[in-house]
């Protein structure tokens, strides 16, 4: 039998990027901006909804508060609210857009947690099925998403704008 292979190229990108710091993905997002390369796809009164860059499947997506802060007890009522809102929100048009079996939702708090950006709390809204490769990235250290990112973003902001109106 013959070896097979999975070739993921995007992986590259973050591999062997350059680790430099431009500041906080998601205070850079609150501002004025290209949506589409900062994969915004929507911004609340308090929170922002966007696809992950570097995605644990195809639609993980991450909800924010706008303001910079650690931790989900430093948020008032108002964002909470919100932030739980979007949450919701993302959840059907995910499941509308996508049909996953489950889902696994997230806050890394903190470094050691294994929080990216610690100094500013974001909740993750992980798709998930049955038969997905998760197993890969404890086996391979390797994702296999069967959708782009651009292809994502196009497909869930027009979901998610639908589902507004």
């Amino acid at each position: 039998m013959s070896a097979q292979r999975l070739w993921a190229p995007w992986r590259m990108q973050y591999v062997q990027g350059e680790r430099k710091d431009e500041g906080c993905i998601f205070c850079l997002a609150v501002g004025p901006g290209d949506d589409q390369a900062r994969l915004v796809l929507h911004r609340g009164e308090r929170c922002l909804l966007m696809l992950n860059a570097f995605p644990y499947n195809s639609g993980h997506l991450m909800v924010s508060p706008h303001r910079h802060v650690a931790s989900i007890e430093r948020l008032d009522d108002d964002e909470l609210l919100e932030l739980m809102t979007l949450t919701q929100r993302a959840l059907r048009a995910v499941r509308e857009t996508y049909a996953p079996d489950g889902f696994n939702l997230g806050v890394n708090e903190g470094e050691v947690a294994g929080a990216g950006f610690a100094g500013h709390v974001h909740l993750h809204v992980v798709p998930r099925w049955a038969a997905d490769s998760n197993f890969m990235a404890v086996t391979a250290y390797t994702r296999v998403l069967p959708q782009s990112l651009e292809d994502s973003y196009a497909q869930l902001r027009e979901r998610f704008a639908r589902l507004q109106s």
